[in-house]
């Protein structure tokens, strides 16, 4: 038998402790927010986080293959702009990974994610063409994602406390 499962709760929780301090507080994290089913909230929150991801790595790859085989107007802006996009792709698609592994760190780029597309829905919404629906639907992705993310069940799922309380307080 290993030194460890010979070992007791007391002398394993005591040797716990004597780790650093991300070590000693992992597991009670990760604990809390592990508990029972994912809420149908968080999937869904992280299917329209995924969803613009997925849309901006589209859209990126239609700007960059238009600025390298097509002609474009400005070859360098079209280029840039569909790398740009590839690369801003990338914080929605972390979040919603770290949303369905109920990483507490994915809710602020999900967040962050939203209140970006407010403004560049708002901007789709002035157009005088097809942009308007896309607009639309935009704004009511992110509106009703920003609903699930600040959702009670969400936060809880996600180990994330409220101001002012400690992880023992409930307790």
């Amino acid at each position: 038998m290993s030194a460890e499962q010979n070992s007791t709760p007391e002398t394993r929780q005591a040797g716990d402790t004597a780790g650093t301090p991300e070590t000693a507080e992992t597991p009670q994290a990760a604990g809390a927010a592990q508990q029972g089913p994912r809420p149908v909230r968080l999937t869904a929150a992280a299917a329209l986080a995924a969803l613009e991801g997925l849309a901006l790595v589209a859209g990126g790859a239609w700007m960059l293959v238009e600025g390298l085989a097509g002609d474009p107007d400005d070859r360098q802006s079209a280029v840039t702009g569909g790398i740009t996009l590839i690369v801003l792709a990338l914080l929605p698609l972390l979040a919603a990974r770290g949303l369905l592994g109920r990483r507490g760190w994915s809710r602020g780029p999900a967040v962050i994610t939203q209140i970006m597309a407010l403004p560049v829905a708002y901007n789709l919404l002035q157009a005088d063409s097809m942009a308007i629906w896309a607009g639309i639907a935009l704004a009511v992705v992110a509106v009703a994602a920003l609903v699930l993310l600040v959702n009670p069940a969400t936060t809880q799922a996600l180990g994330i406390q409220g101001p002012g309380r400690s992880q023992g307080a409930g307790k």
